[in-house]
């Protein structure tokens, strides 16, 4: 499969049958945003069914108007070079590891496990998110270094009621003894939010809070397209993780949100984006950027903005983070070698290719124009 700049209106991938043969097919480069999609919440699938909704804005026109399975397996083929056998065997065993802990761990605030706009976030964010427009987002963050978004979130009956959430569920894991996941391979404390049944929850977050704003500040990753999540917290200080080393996230855009407590130290050190080529490359001045957390307040960033959290030294520190994904862009991001527009990296070879073609270009010109005075 491969991606294609324009759209297909030939019907040469469709059979006499009317089904279409999808491995001729191509996706489109650009949604087709006049096209309403299907909805896929009652389907058996491998992935989250606002993948498939977020993804059938890209099928080429002659496979908008098949049937819904059809659509479903050919995007299912797609999604699964991202998962192979092996991924898929795993994913199968961490859903009846999700399914075993929802059916055991009673919640202690049911009103975390739907969005309440009201009761979750600051009015300043609710205005700007109900406005809808660039002005409206901008007007309520800063920021301080290229690429990174600092503004108030969530409110503090919020952070508090979440807290309380984490650490009965903590307490339910020890009585039970039950061994859990942790967030990522870096951290050894923590829990993923979405395997005790708040994935729904921070779907709606990203969706409906997210993506508007990843749409207008972070276009050329997929902000726009973001369509699944992984959901977790981290904690450091006393008998938790005490910092974290310099990475990128597996995501597109990262939400990172301070819940509380008190706490001294664990500054989030930034420098710079990199795609995977250049991910180990030096940084420069400009890159450099130290951010102090404030709980209720967040930053959002690309996922493949470097960064890490220093040592926390007192206290303890508990983050939500929120790592939203875009299968839209990752499927295109296959087929680019240029990513100039948000790799500092790629910029900055890009920029001296330009300088190198002007300074031959006007050699050749002084050159010619010698000759002709010769």
């Amino acid at each position: 499969m491969s991606l294609h700049g324009s759209d297909r209106r030939d019907m040469s991938g469709v059979g006499g049958n009317g089904m279409v043969a999808a491995a001729s097919l191509r996706l489109r480069l650009n949604p087709n945003k006049e096209h309403k999609p299907d909805g896929y919440e009652d389907l058996q699938l491998d992935f989250s069914p606002n993948i498939f909704s977020s993804l059938e804005r890209y099928l080429p026109p002659s496979m908008l108007n098949v049937p819904r399975d059809d659509k479903a397996k050919f995007m299912r083929e797609i999604l699964l070079k991202y998962l192979p056998l092996g991924e898929r065997s795993r994913s199968q065993k961490h859903r009846e590891y999700r399914q075993k802990i929802i059916e055991n761990y009673q919640p202690l605030h049911r009103e975390l496990y739907s969005v309440n706009p009201a009761t979750f976030f600051v009015p300043s964010f609710l205005r700007a998110i109900n406005d809808n427009t660039e002005q409206s987002f901008r007007s309520i963050m800063s920021e301080p270094s290229p690429g990174i978004f600092i503004f108030d979130i969530f409110q503090t009956n919020f952070c508090e009621l979440l807290l309380s959430e984490i650490e009965n569920f903590e307490k339910w894991v020890t009585e039970t003894k039950f061994r859990i996941m942790r967030p990522n391979t870096m951290n050894k404390y923590g829990a993923v939010l979405d395997d005790f049944g708040l994935e729904t929850m921070l779907d709606k977050l990203m969706e409906g809070f997210i993506r508007p704003l990843s749409r207008v500040l972070f276009a050329e990753v997929g902000g726009a397209t973001l369509d699944s999540h992984h959901g977790f917290v981290v904690e450091y200080g006393k008998d938790r993780d005490v910092d974290l080393g310099f990475h990128v996230d597996d995501s597109e855009v990262t939400l990172n949100v301070c819940l509380g407590k008190q706490f001294s130290g664990g500054e989030l050190f930034f420098r710079g984006i990199r795609c995977e080529k250049h991910v180990n490359t030096g940084t420069h001045s400009e890159e450099i950027f130290d951010y102090s957390h404030v709980p209720g307040r967040a930053v959002l960033h690309r996922g493949r903005h470097r960064h890490g959290a220093r040592a926390t030294t007192s206290g303890n520190r508990v983050n939500l983070l929120l790592w939203c994904r875009s299968s839209v862009f990752r499927e295109m991001k296959r087929y680019q070698k240029d990513f100039s527009s948000w790799c500092g990296e790629c910029s900055r070879e890009k920029k001296e290719r330009q300088r190198s073609t002007i300074a031959a270009t006007k050699l050749e010109l002084f050159r010619r124009e010698g000759e002709s005075t010769a």
